[in-house]
């Protein structure tokens, strides 16, 4: 039996309402994720995610292997328990913050140092399973190699071998029956490797499937025909989790080809530096202009912020160095993505999707 029971609701083309069952706890997609790197949202609480209506939180194995131990996690109850989630959680294996570390990459693992410490440390496929064991997420991810792009042919190949190979080695290590464990596709922008890939990683039998590697250099335009040479080959009855996208036209042009769940730092990076994302594109809330703004953020947004804050309050709080206005924006930013990802949910009941589709991409292709 599978850790997640995944019943599409309804489609309009590819892009496809579902429901997701898991031993803790049912989610619906599309579905938009906050990062919690290490075990919280920078200015936000576990309340903050609720409130937000933020169904599954990541927290990173990179970090919290680190800092503070997933033996520590693990014995103050796992991860959602630690960090007061009501929630469900995903834990990434940490593969691309690693690779972001010039590591030392070989058929067995990968060696890195702490960026806390320069302590050094291994990866592998088993030992990332098991320390995300103890961390106890819902949702595990498998250790895979993550290149950048551009990549020459060649490093993208050898990333799709030794994802392969890797994702074997965690698939018959796993051994929580209440943790779900997604496997990864690779292949760069070759349409030819990411279907290899996809077909490959589809043979494990994975609970879901993470479509890594995409959204690291290369442009919307090259990221979307290998995104979508990969859906063909993943089943319709597993989730499909392209990962680290966040852009709105990103994220309508995935769920368009039949993607089910994201996540991204972006909306909590801009956030956090006074950038507002909005129906109109992005706001930048430290300009001039808006010094004496009476309008919210968004005067189309229902969220907490933009119901009380003005813009001019907002950016006062910037030029004076206050941590609040981080927060606010943030919380706005994140509040305003969770309810476009559940206007595309709502489109695909209704069979309206592709109007909403134009009207984010009339806004945001650019």
């Amino acid at each position: 039996m599978r850790a997640v029971d995944f019943q599409t609701d309804a489609t309009d083309g590819s892009a496809r309402a579902g429901t997701a069952a898991t031993a803790n706890g049912t989610y619906t997609t599309p579905l938009f994720m906050p990062v919690g790197t290490r075990g919280a949202i920078k200015y936000l609480s576990a309340s903050d995610y609720e409130d937000l209506g933020a169904q599954i939180v990541l927290g990173n194995t990179y970090h919290l292997m680190l800092r503070p131990g997933a033996a520590t996690v693990a014995s103050l109850g796992g991860l959602g328990r630690f960090a007061g989630l009501n929630g469900l959680t995903l834990t990434d294996s940490g593969g691309f913050q690693v690779f972001s570390l010039e590591p030392k990459v070989d058929d067995e693992g990968v060696t890195f140092q702490s960026t806390y410490d320069g302590s050094t440390h291994r990866f592998t496929p088993e030992s990332a399973v098991e320390t995300q064991q103890l961390l106890g997420a819902d949702i595990q991810m498998v250790l895979d190699v993550c290149p950048p792009l551009p990549s020459a042919p060649e490093i993208v190949r050898v990333a799709v071998e030794r994802t392969a190979s890797w994702a074997a080695r965690a698939r018959t290590h796993h051994t929580r029956t209440d943790q779900a464990l997604f496997g990864i596709v690779q292949g760069g922008i070759s349409e030819t490797m990411r279907a290899e890939s996809a077909q490959r990683t589809v043979e494990l039998d994975f609970d879901g499937y993470g479509i890594g590697g995409l959204s690291v250099g290369e442009t919307r335009e090259q990221m979307l025909p290998a995104l979508a040479a990969a859906l063909e080959h993943l089943p319709t009855d597993r989730p499909r989790y392209l990962m680290g996208v966040g852009d709105p036209a990103s994220l309508v042009e995935a769920v368009h080809l039949g993607v089910d769940q994201f996540d991204c730092v972006m909306q909590t990076r801009l956030g956090r530096h006074g950038t507002a994302l909005t129906s109109a594109g992005r706001l930048n809330l430290k300009r001039q202009e808006f010094a004496l703004g009476e309008d919210p953020i968004d005067p189309a947004c229902d969220c907490m912020v933009c119901r009380r804050h003005s813009r001019g309050y907002l950016r006062h709080l910037f030029k004076v160095g206050e941590p609040t206005a981080s927060r606010l924006v943030s919380l706005h930013n994140l509040a305003w993505t969770i309810a476009l990802m559940n206007r595309m949910r709502i489109a695909i009941l209704d069979g309206t999707f592709a109007a909403l589709r134009a009207e984010t991409l009339a806004v945001w292709a650019d």
